[in-house]
């Protein structure tokens, strides 16, 4: 599903709590408008006159710690968190029997596994929206996958997580744009997302995803 390999699987959480390096960033930057407020006030009292270059100084650790979080602790974390994210599903999931029908071509006898797995609690997201890709694809009924998509989320109810809903939410806006042909659902579904989950990671790419849709569609 492209919309969903563009954003990449979102299996992570979206919520402020949830994302320690944010919280991070915030720490760091309280201390230092605090410390710069203290060297401006030395500064201006004639304490210490020098104190300014002190402030200058905090504000290029600032750059340098941000800079780091961002180009090396952030990729780092994701990518172990989807190393350990595979490494569970293929321990829990053992989906290997269903891909093995899959690419026999036994498409209904797979889609009807897949139906069976999701009926534990552990693998109901997982197990459906894998249903719903080979409903969507070779076994040609996107409004099959649509309705049980939807279906999953309304059962689920508060027990659907942030990261599990981001992915039935993606899965829907794919199915509506390139299955069924309705961008209107499909960047309902985006925005929907943007909105419930603002301080995702990448919440900048489905933003620039929905302005693309837009675009596509509307002309502006």
């Amino acid at each position: 599903m492209r919309i969903s390999k563009l954003l990449g699987a979102a299996a992570d959480h979206y919520r402020f709590g949830d994302d320690p390096l944010r919280f991070l960033r915030i720490v760091i930057g309280t201390f230092l408008l605090a410390g710069t407020a203290i060297a401006i006030l030395f500064a201006v009292t004639g304490v210490a006159p020098r104190a300014l270059v002190l402030a200058g100084a905090l504000w290029a650790i600032y750059g340098f710690a941000t800079a780091l979080i961002t180009g090396v602790l952030e990729p780092v974390i994701d990518l172990a968190a989807q190393a350990f994210s595979s490494v569970g599903l293929s321990r829990v999931g053992g989906y290997s029997a269903i891909e093995t029908m899959v690419a026999r071509g036994q498409y209904e006898a797979a889609a009807e596994a897949y139906r069976e797995r999701a009926q534990g609690r552990r693998e109901q997201v997982d197990a459906t929206l894998r249903r719903a890709a080979l409903l969507a694809g070779p076994l040609a009924m996107p409004s099959g996958a649509v309705a049980e998509l939807r279906k999953l989320r309304q059962d689920m109810g508060r027990r659907l997580t942030a990261a599990d809903d981001v992915r039935i939410g993606l899965a829907l806006a794919d199915l509506h744009e390139f299955s069924l042909k309705d961008p209107g659902w499909a960047m309902a579904e985006l925005r929907r997302l943007i909105d419930l989950y603002p301080h995702s990671r990448r919440v900048r790419q489905m933003r620039s995803i929905l302005a693309a849709l837009k675009t596509e569609h509307f002309g502006h």
